[in-house]
Order: structure tokens, then sequence, then C-alpha cells
């Protein structure tokens, strides 16, 4: 008899160049792996997102960035439900051409997913996107029209939408540095930092699950590229995996609970790369005494254990793989010492 799920958060920062989940969805193999170990998995767009490529799995909660660190300091929980009404909204800055691929999209995952997909706005003005990169070498951005994003969110959920995908225009660098440095496996997503701007207004301001999707005209043929950035080279948008990820996304309530709802006192573990532990989530987790297990894949920070001082009581893992063993151990009830040799002594009161 298999015991009960225990709700497990993985985190893969977005914008810091991860080895893993760093990419095009390249973190889903980890994550399917990790949500068969847990039996239910609280994680974020930017591991499930893989442009054309996606997967669905019930065990898996899609929870953007800014509502989980809400999830995890407690000041949210998450309600299951059976499907989202998405609403789709469109910067006015992309080009018709371009926009009309963002429809056609939401009208194949209607027509082929049956996904509850409407209505479609634009915003009453571009968004104007501008891309940034941070000392530590980790990506960002700006809005030029932050309130022309919220208004159309806005109608969005007066209008019935449950959940909300955006699509905004982003700039064009088809000859820079950082995307062919991203394209063969060695550099960081330009776009992620941006991405998340986006979509933490959104979930901030209306508390409904929102996700974004880059407009961008297609690359040129890069015959070197690096297959964890594959996904983004197989159709003309991005919006088919955040539409299916939406499609199921827990509710964010901060209202009365109810049966079946999940708060942060239910986590069994937090995993989380090795150099990036100073995320909200993650130190709130750490107040709580949420086992942490941190996986050796590398990015531009260094924001380790021994850093915080937390060197005591971490457990650490080389691989996703191994991260999934500890999380069965914990699911199961077993000590992770146990598994190790030598076995640390026994500790004495005198």
């Amino acid at each position: 008899m298999s015991s009960a799920p225990m709700p497990t958060l993985m985190l893969v920062p977005t914008g810091i160049g991860c080895d893993i989940g760093g990419y095009a969805g390249d973190a889903l193999p980890s994550a399917r792996l990790l949500a068969a170990a847990s039996g239910c998995l609280i994680t974020h767009p930017n591991v499930m997102n893989g442009a054309s490529l996606y997967w669905s799995d019930s065990r898996v909660l899609y929870v953007e960035g800014y509502g989980l660190d809400r999830f995890a300091v407690g000041d949210w929980a998450l309600r299951p439900v059976r499907r989202q009404r998405i609403g789709l909204l469109l910067d006015a800055g992309i080009e018709p051409e371009l926009a009309q691929r963002q429809i056609q999209v939401a009208e194949g995952c209607r027509a082929s997913l049956g996904l509850e997909i409407g209505p479609v706005i634009s915003t009453d003005a571009p968004l104007e996107v501008t891309l940034e990169c941070g000392a530590s070498g980790a990506s960002w951005g700006r809005l030029g029209c932050p309130d022309a994003l919220l208004r159309a969110g806005e109608r969005l959920k007066r209008a019935g939408a449950t959940a909300i995908a955006v699509v905004a225009r982003f700039p064009e660098g088809p000859e820079s540095e950082a995307l062919a440095a991203y394209r063969q496996g060695s550099g960081v997503d330009a776009l992620a930092g941006a991405e998340a701007v986006i979509s933490h207004l959104l979930v901030q301001h209306l508390q409904i699950p929102c996700a974004h999707a880059p407009a961008l005209d297609a690359l040129p043929l890069d015959p070197q590229l690096d297959p964890r950035a594959a996904g983004e080279e197989l159709g003309y948008t991005f919006l088919a995996c955040v539409l299916v990820g939406l499609s199921r996304a827990p509710d964010l309530v901060s209202a009365t609970q109810q049966p079946g709802d999940l708060d942060a006192t239910q986590l069994g573990a937090v995993v989380v790369p090795a150099g990036a532990l100073g995320g909200e989530a993650v130190l709130a987790c750490l107040e709580r005494n949420v086992p942490l297990i941190t996986v050796e894949n590398p990015s531009v920070l260094s924001v380790t254990a021994d850093a915080l001082g937390l060197s005591q009581g971490v457990l650490q893992a080389s691989s996703y793989s191994e991260a999934a063993g500890l999380v069965l151990a914990l699911r199961e009830g077993l000590s992770p010492a146990s598994l190790g040799r030598p076995l640390p002594a026994l500790q004495r009161l005198d």
C-alpha cells in the first residue's frame, strides 16, 4: 500500500541560467520524477513551460512564482480545480500577423485539447518591454506601461476569466551574443526575468493564476542548437505550454479554507538548486522547518547553504534523481540519515 501524497515544492528560479531548468522546459523530466516520488508536486511555469512542448500531470500543481511565494509564506492556500477559464491578454505592441498566430494557438488548444479559453483582449497601449541584466548575470526587465497590463487583466477577470495567459511583444536580438550563448547551452535566458515581472504584477494585483509567453519572430536555423533550447524552435509561438499549464492551475485563495485546499503547513519538502537559496519561498520554508533538499544545478548565483549558515540539517543531492530518492524516503517515513554510511553517532543527553 503506497503512502499518502507528500506535498513537495520544486523551485528553479527564473533567469539565472540553471543547467537544468534554465532553458525551454528542460526541468520537466526532473519535475515528473519528483511528482512520482512525492505524489503531489507544487512548481512554477519556469519548470513546466517548454514553448511548443509540455506535459500534463494531475500530480503537478502549476503556480506562478509570486503565488508560490505567498503560498510558502502562508498568506495564500492552493485550491485544486477541474479546469480554469483562461483569458488571453495580448500586448497592443504585437504586429497583426504575429498576434494572429497567438489566436490560432488558442483556437488549436480549444479544438484539440478541449481547453476553455476566452475572452481575448489587447492592451490599450503597448507594454514596451525592455530587457536588463543584473550584476550577478541574472536577467530581469521593465515594462514601460504596467498600468495597461493591469487594466486589461481587470477587464478579463470581470468578464469571467479565472486565469490569464499573457503574450507580450519582446525586443528582437537575433544577432546578440547573449542569445547565441543561450541557444548553444552556455548562457542565461535573457527573456525570463522580464517574463517574471509581467506575471508577478498580474498575480499580485488579481490573485488568479497567470503565466506569460513572449511574442517573437522566428529565429534563423542554428545547426549547433543545444537540445535544452530546442523546444523554442518548433513553432511560431510559446503559448501552447502556458495554456496547458493554466488549464488546471489551482485557485489562489486567502479566505476560509475548504477541505482539499493545500497550505504551507502541509509541505513535506522543498527541492531547490544548491546555489539559489535566497528566495522568499525557500526562506519561509526554512522558518517552518520544512526539509530542504539542495540539488547540484549550477547557475550564475551562489547563495548556498554555507553562505546562509545553514550547513546543518540540509539534505544534499548530486542530481534530481537522488533528490527524488530523498523525497520518497521522507514520504515513506524513513530517516535519510539511515540510507548513508557510516551512520552518524547517536546523541546522548548527559
